[in-house]
């Protein structure tokens, strides 16, 4: 599956909340913790071909992601993503390590999510700030994203590990 997205930072969140319902959205999934890990070769093989690993961890459940390397845009993250859920992410781990994977970064937020549509909208609390995730058709981001007060300009390509690493200055 192909996934098309953008991020923006927000002030907020309560504000974003009342205009995406005014606009007809519907929460899809409460507010919850995410633990997101990274996991790559200690090569770093897939880092260094702009791919991703990552196992992500919220309340029970777990979900095994894989990324491909973006594709050119210049204003939308584009990318291949597969994504399962995994019955037990304890157990993923350990299946994991034994493939030769290590944990290389780890971040966490607060997630609930919204859908106008086909279009996933996420409000994130992350530790650099708040931000809005628009994931579906370019066309339908753009228009959702101008409703709510946003323009073109506003929009980040760049992934939470990215912005992390930028906000820490590595």
């Amino acid at each position: 599956m192909t996934e098309i997205e953008v991020k923006i930072r927000i002030d907020n969140p309560e504000k974003i909340t009342d205009k995406l319902l005014a606009l007809g959205a519907e929460l899809a999934k409460d507010r919850h913790w995410e633990e997101n890990t990274l996991y790559d070769f200690p090569s770093q093989a897939l880092y260094n071909q702009k791919r991703a690993l990552r196992l992500r961890t919220e309340n029970k459940k777990a979900y095994l992601t894989f990324k491909g390397p973006p594709q050119k845009s210049r204003k939308f993250k584009i990318r291949e993503e597969y994504e399962t859920e995994v019955k037990n992410g304890k157990q993923m781990k350990k299946i994991l390590k034994e493939l030769g994977f290590i944990p290389t970064f780890q971040y966490k937020k607060y997630r609930t999510t919204y859908r106008i549509k086909k279009c996933k909208i996420c409000l994130d609390e992350t530790s650099i700030g708040n931000f809005l995730e628009l994931e579906g058709e370019q066309s339908q981001i753009v228009r959702i994203a101008m409703s709510l007060g946003f323009v073109k300009k506003e929009f980040i390509k760049l992934d939470y590990i990215q912005l992390i690493k930028n906000e820490s200055g590595g």
